[in-house]
């Protein structure tokens, strides 16, 4: 038995057949207004850091000329000659238009400590800091996000408050003070304990190559890795934590429950992916990080990094070489941010419209 159609339905009939399968414009065009914003966003952060490198740098005390000559006799005139050679007899508002019209077109200046460009010091020691505290934010990422969803599914319980105990402890600590103790403990031996790691350094400089380079290498990482993934997982074990238990008072979880599943599927398929996008923020803030490396880290452990080499710049202070490294920083960091906001849409189709 069929019912009779009324001119609506036949019209409603019509225009679902007209639209089906037709591309939805309006989603598309909603993600490119999106993009188009951020984009324009990062731009602005980017030139606001080119102008903040600029003068932030420029109230630090000291006179550069005076602290590369420190000890050695020079004369008034070789003073002058060098501010000239370096251009900081010029007025601050010509510096800056020079600095601004270099930067842009990709040249951060000669490092005056070193004299060499700073493009070619940041690439030359830019390895060292991907390695280590790239394989630092993979560890610390995957660690904070198994640990933060297994203390939020079972929230209250003893694993719980010991991860998260655990946790806000080690991300109080200084990691320059962590990393001095693993020295003092395993690089120098404390009672029982031998000293099993070196001290500092990338490589120990024998001259091993391949597979015996590579060891070699890995033996120097451990330590400072251990110190950085010490520190540095809490926060992401805290926000997916905090994430997961958000979510799992949804309706959607309690009826994949009446629906038979299993907890662990449960868990797995639809309350941890709904909990991650917060959680992708904070991986992506943790991987503009890893340009930025960690100078404190760097340094105690006397890693051949970026951070290292901040370091020794802002000892002088080296104008051009701070600057560049600062640019490069602030860069990683807002490219990632970048990236995630243009990954939101795509993960929750609710942001950006």
């Amino acid at each position: 038995m069929t019912t009779a159609s009324t001119p609506a339905d036949v019209a409603r009939a019509e225009k679902a057949r007209a639209t089906d399968g037709a591309p939805r414009t309006g989603s598309s065009l909603g993600y490119l207004r999106h993009a188009a914003g951020k984009v324009g966003g990062a731009l602005v952060s980017l030139l606001a850091v080119l102008v903040t490198s600029f003068f932030l740098f420029r109230i630090i005390p000291g006179d550069p000329v005076k602290a590369m000559t420190h000890g050695v006799p020079t004369s008034a005139e070789q003073l002058a000659t060098l501010r000239r050679q370096f251009g900081l007899d010029l007025p601050l508002w010509q510096q800056f238009t020079d600095y601004c019209a270099k930067a842009l077109s990709g040249d951060l200046g000669t490092s005056f400590q070193f004299r060499a460009p700073v493009g070619d010091l940041i690439a030359e020691k830019l390895p060292a800091t991907l390695l280590l505290t790239g394989v630092a934010v993979v560890i610390y990422s995957a660690l904070g996000l198994w640990l933060g969803t297994r203390s939020a599914w079972r929230h209250g319980r003893l694993g719980d408050k010991l991860n998260t105990g655990i946790a806000l402890t080690l991300w109080s600590v200084p990691s320059f003070w962590l990393g001095l103790i693993l020295i003092i403990v395993f690089s120098v031996g404390m009672g029982p304990i031998p000293g099993l790691f070196p001290t500092g350094g990338m490589e120990s400089g024998t001259g091993e190559t391949g597979f015996a380079y590579a060891l070699d290498v890995a033996h120097h990482l451990v330590l400072p890795v251990v110190t950085l993934v010490a520190v540095g997982y809490a926060q992401t074990l805290l926000v997916m934590r905090s994430s997961l238990l958000d979510e799992m008072g949804g309706d959607y979880l309690t009826t994949a429950r009446a629906k038979g599943l299993r907890d662990d599927v449960v868990r797995r398929r639809h309350a941890v992916p709904n909990a991650l996008l917060p959680t992708v923020t904070m991986i992506f803030i943790n991987l503009g990080h890893v340009a930025a490396g960690s100078i404190l880290v760097e340094t105690v452990f006397s890693w051949p990094g970026l951070g290292g080499l901040f370091y020794q710049a802002l000892s002088v202070p080296d104008l051009p070489l701070v600057q560049g490294l600062f640019v490069v920083f602030a860069g990683a960091m807002i490219l990632m941010n970048l990236i995630a906001d243009l990954l939101y849409p795509l993960l929750d189709p609710r942001v950006g419209r």
